[in-house]
C-alpha cells in the first residue's frame, strides 16, 4: 500500500467524535507524534471548522489522517462511516491527502498511559482525546516506517546486494 502523504513534512491526525475532536501533530521527519488540541462541537452543531483550518495554516501540514472507528472485530459501522464523511470534508476544504488510520484502542491507550504516570483523567475528557490522537497517529508513522524498511530490505534481498 502505498501512501498519498509524503514521507518528510508534519501530519495532522483527526480523532472525531461527536462532541470533541482530538488533534494531533507529527514533527517535521515524522519520528514522533504529539497531542494538539481538542476542538469541541456543541451537539448539532457544525464541525468547528474555521478553528482547524487556522491550525493548518499555523502548523503546515503535509497530510491528514482520521481515525476509523473500528468494531472490535474490524468492520465499520456508523461511526466508520460519520468518520469516512467527515475525513472527505477535511480533504475538501485542506487541499491536503487524507488517509484513514485503525483508531481501536488508542483512547484506551490514552488513558493507560495517563494513570501509568500517576495522573487523574477527571476533567480531562479534552486532553485523553488529542492523547488519542497522538496515539494512533504515532501507530500510523511507526507502521509507515516499519513498511518502507521492509521494502528496502527487499530490494536489498532482489538486487543481490549488489553495489555493497
Amino acid at each position: 500500500m502505498t501512501s498519498s502523504i509524503p514521507a518528510t513534512g508534519r501530519i495532522l491526525a483527526v480523532d472525531w467524535g461527536e462532541v470533541r475532536i482530538g488533534l494531533a501533530l507529527s514533527d517535521e521527519s515524522q519520528f514522533l507524534a504529539t497531542p494538539l488540541e481538542t476542538l469541541r462541537r456543541r451537539i448539532g452543531k457544525r464541525f468547528p471548522m474555521p478553528r482547524l483550518l487556522e491550525l493548518t495554516a499555523i502548523h503546515h501540514p503535509i497530510g491528514l489522517v482520521i481515525g476509523l472507528p473500528l468494531s472490535p472485530e474490524g468492520t465499520e459501522g456508523e461511526s466508520a462511516e460519520a468518520s469516512r464523511e467527515m475525513g472527505a470534508t477535511l480533504a475538501r476544504r485542506t487541499g491536503l491527502p487524507t488517509e484513514f488510520w485503525d483508531e481501536r484502542m488508542s483512547t484506551a491507550r490514552a488513558l493507560g498511559a495517563i494513570r501509568e504516570q500517576g495522573g487523574s483523567t477527571r476533567g480531562r475528557k479534552g486532553d485523553v482525546d488529542a492523547l488519542a490522537a497522538a496515539v494512533f497517529l504515532q501507530h500510523f508513522l511507526d507502521a509507515r516506517r516499519n513498511r518502507a524498511a521492509a521494502a528496502g530490505q527487499q530490494e536489498d534481498n532482489e538486487s543481490g546486494g549488489e553495489g555493497s
